[in-house]
């Protein structure tokens, strides 16, 4: 699985038709849970790149973000994570040239892009937003928010996933685990996956991914290294956007820790894949996520401008 390679052109994230069946729109779900799989009773997933096909359902917040092609047809993109029943967040840079939110589509509780199954929920997108400081030549501050244009219904197959606690969170515990999991391709030249793919990475220490024979520097506290250091596990072209997802034991919940982002190849030794850390984006997310959940209920965010004006006047 992989994305954009810094210093060069973009690989073009190879698409995967995929059909339109009909949807109907949901209402809104009041739960605020999150990082759940209901579905799966423990951690799994292994060692798109060096994964395998991940089990239906085991993935609940990962969303295929689709652009319209000829006639009624999309084609896979990007991957994004559901951070709330309206909002899904993705890497910036799968946007540059496409940021017309009618042309894009999200797909959700998905197993296979080509079997959508009667689990699967599409959106249109009300609104893209882009980090202000994104930086195409760096991919630094490569985060962007897709607005949905309704709410999905939370389901078996449809979660949330958890940003990430305002404390520090523990990477290098020896009881984090941590994984990927996408729609992109299989290997550094092979194609793209229909199914879900997925594997468990290990997060590694920007002083190796920085080391003179690998990104030399090129890391920085924006951003996480996590594969394998010897290689063969990894994110590749389409996978861009998809969560990095790691499992807390004591809360018995996955955290959002990182957004598919950028690397050199495909698998390749020393030059694991370059995620962004979310943790640094905490303040960016809950304001977006604010302004998303103001549009979508207009009387709530009409009601609240109100109660602050009457209390300003009391003041």
């Amino acid at each position: 699985m992989r994305r954009g390679r810094p210093g060069a052109a973009l690989l073009l994230l190879l698409p995967v038709l995929a059909g339109t069946p009909p949807g109907v729109a949901a209402p809104r779900a009041s739960t605020e849970e999150c990082g759940q799989r209901p579905l799966l009773d423990s951690v799994s997933g292994s060692r798109i790149v060096g994964g395998h096909d991940a089990q239906i359902g085991a993935w609940p917040w990962s969303v295929s973000l689709q652009i319209h092609q000829a006639g009624v047809q999309f084609a896979h993109v990007c991957g994004g994570a559901l951070a709330n029943e309206n909002s899904v967040l993705t890497a910036g840079h799968c946007v540059t040239r496409r940021k017309d939110p009618h042309s894009w589509r999200a797909l959700l509780g998905v197993h296979n892009l080509w079997e959508h199954g009667e689990h699967a929920a599409k959106r249109n997108i009300r609104s893209i937003t882009v980090h202000p400081e994104f930086k195409r030549e760096t991919f630094e501050n490569d985060i962007a928010l897709f607005e949905l244009d309704s709410a999905v219904r939370y389901s078996d197959y449809i979660q949330p996933i958890c940003l990430p606690p305002a404390h520090r969170y523990p990477y290098t515990d020896n009881e984090t685990e941590c994984f990927i999991s996408g729609w992109g391709r299989t290997a550094e030249k092979g194609k793209t996956s229909a199914v879900l793919k997925e594997a468990q990475v290990e997060i590694i220490p920007s002083s190796i991914c920085n080391s003179s024979d690998a990104y030399g520097g090129l890391v920085n506290n924006n951003m996480i290294c996590a594969g394998s250091r010897s290689g063969g596990t990894d994110t590749c072209q389409g996978d861009s956007g998809g969560p990095l997802a790691c499992y807390h034991p004591s809360t018995d919940k996955y955290y959002l820790i990182g957004i598919a982002s950028f690397g050199v190849g495909c698998g390749r030794p020393k030059f694991p894949g370059i995620y962004v850390r979310l943790s640094q984006y905490r303040r960016w997310i809950k304001s977006e996520l604010l302004l998303s959940n103001k549009a979508v209920n207009p009387v709530s965010s009409t009601l609240t401008i109100f109660l602050t004006a009457i209390r300003t006047v009391l003041a």
